[in-house]
């Protein structure tokens, strides 16, 4: 094993701004499974020979992707995807622990629009871990623009992460129909009450929905057209396909998939979620204009 070598794998836009930023005080690789011309590029076997991984890979293709390709060696990993794996209504964390203990990973959260990352420009993240060592060691690696804070609510913050993009549909949505700034106002505040409720039947701690992970992830991405699930709610407003959103935006949009997981797991665990349930039924083709009647008799 490669000893304080760190490598990102995954070279979307947040595996690129996270590989831009790790570069600052030291040797950073990062891996795909396409060739890019990146700074240290290098094939997956490297990479994962390095003692520190950041993996950046999309969440629908996790349990794969470590079926696959990945042997533990003692590696010590930040998780940096967001989502919840659709096709079973697993939570990244729960998918993580078939391949590595629970000491030795930990998960990224926070507002962190990659294209304002990949400029220098200041943000504050989270990295949520059981252990407080994992925090220690990958916090050190940070440039000084961004800063990090410490959480053990693994669980929350992997729900306000995934939720939150379900939420930025809903609100590209409202941004899309021309229903105005109180709308959407209430609906992001709603929003983060339906988020909260349902992170809290998981176990999530109240506050991590207050804090960076959660509001401060949400006020983010459902106020900007820099969020690629913003745009799918804005395609949707328009009546475009989702096929044809998702064509255009040529980027994953993890809230999608995400939508069709909340949906299944309220279900089961009998868990009110008008909002997301909502963006689900649009998703298969409701038309907004039907959801938001709905919403506003519920």
């Amino acid at each position: 094993m490669k000893k304080g070598v760190i490598a990102v794998i995954g070279a979307g836009k947040w595996g690129q701004a996270l590989h831009f930023a790790l570069n600052f005080k030291q040797e950073c690789y990062i891996t795909s499974r396409t060739k890019r011309d990146l700074k240290n590029f290098v094939d997956l076997d490297f990479a994962l020979d390095c003692e520190y991984l950041v993996i950046a890979i999309p969440a629908q293709e996790i349990r794969e992707w470590l079926k696959t390709n990945f042997t533990f060696k003692n590696q010590k990993i930040l998780v940096a995807s967001k989502g919840i794996e659709a096709s079973t209504g697993a939570f990244l964390n729960d998918i993580y622990a078939l391949h590595v203990p629970n000491e030795n990973i930990g998960f990224i959260s926070g507002p962190s629009f990659a294209a304002e990352v990949i400029k220098g420009l200041p943000c504050a993240l989270v990295i949520n871990s059981i252990s407080k060592n994992i925090y220690k060691e990958f916090s050190k690696f940070f440039p000084n623009f961004i800063k990090t804070y410490y959480s053990s609510d693994v669980i929350g913050a992997e729900i306000a992460g995934a939720y939150k993009n379900v939420l930025a549909i809903a609100s590209g949505i409202c941004e899309g129909l021309a229903l105005g700034k109180n709308a959407q106002a209430s609906l992001i505040a709603r929003g983060l009450v339906e988020m909260q409720r349902f992170g809290m039947h998981f176990g999530a701690k109240e506050s991590s929905f207050l804090g960076l992970s959660g509001a401060g992830d949400l006020f983010l991405t459902a106020n900007s057209t820099m969020s690629r699930n913003y745009r799918v709610g804005l395609g949707l407003a328009e009546n475009k396909s989702l096929e044809d959103i998702l064509k255009e935006l040529g980027e994953v949009a993890e809230g999608v998939k995400t939508a069709f997981a909340i949906d299944k797991l309220s279900k089961e665990n009998d868990i009110y979620v008008p909002i997301a349930h909502e963006v689900k039924l649009i998703l298969e083709g409701k038309n907004p204009k039907d959801s938001l009647k709905d919403l506003l008799n519920k």
